[in-house]
């Protein structure tokens, strides 16, 4: 099968890459033929998915056979965009694959009603946990505990400046480095951006953007 992989994070300071080792890894495993690796860095909630858009593109082409993802919430907004994208890729044969194997094709019952109770569940803990913090911040508020970044503490971005600094002057990418220090490829770039005349002696790495 000729798969397209897809990986979506929802902000631009978490990364893309464990998403991508592991549906590889699957791939091999499973015996599939990658077609192509596309990263979104996109909301749920936002309706501006362009990768996501251009796979189906590939689908509708007979360009590939199905599509891997983590999880459905990675591939749909919510359960109405979920089953309707699933079946446009119904009737042109292509199936999405979840990294459990689970493989949604609403060209049957049980595919259709698998994947609509999924969305739904996923939908509904994602909705719980927002009033979860909603709740908790306003109880916060009542109590006079401060919220959010408190003056004169740092983020975590310019604790390890020194380090993300030696690690460029060395060569590493900015891929690794986010894997290592555990911060996004955004902080990085900024990082080097406002030190940019301490970088300049150094050769620019090589970032591994899709």
């Amino acid at each position: 099968m000729k798969v397209a992989i897809y990986c979506r994070v929802s902000t631009a300071s978490q990364s893309c890459d464990r998403q991508e080792e592991e549906l590889l890894a699957y791939a091999r495993r499973a015996g599939h033929e990658v077609f192509g690796v596309w990263k979104e860095v996109e909301s749920g909630s936002n309706d501006q998915r362009a990768k996501r858009r251009y796979i189906m593109q590939l689908a509708r082409g007979r360009f590939i056979d199905g599509i891997l993802v983590t999880e459905l919430t990675r591939w749909g907004r919510n359960t109405l965009d979920l089953i309707k994208t699933l079946q446009d890729l119904s009737h042109w044969n292509v199936s999405v694959i979840a990294l459990t194997g689970m493989q949604f094709d609403l060209g049957t019952a049980e595919g259709r009603l698998i994947a609509s109770v999924m969305a739904s569940i996923a939908e509904f803990e994602k909705n719980l946990l927002g009033e979860r913090i909603r709740s908790g911040m306003k109880l916060a508020q009542e109590r006079g505990v401060p919220i959010g970044r408190q003056k004169g503490v740092k983020p975590k971005s310019n604790r390890l400046r020194p380090r993300v600094l030696q690690m460029v002057a060395e060569g590493y990418s900015y891929a690794q480095i986010s894997r290592m220090l555990g911060i996004g490829k955004t902080s990085i770039y900024l990082i080097v951006k406002e030190n940019k005349k301490a970088c300049d002696r150094t050769s620019s790495p090589n970032s591994d953007y899709y």
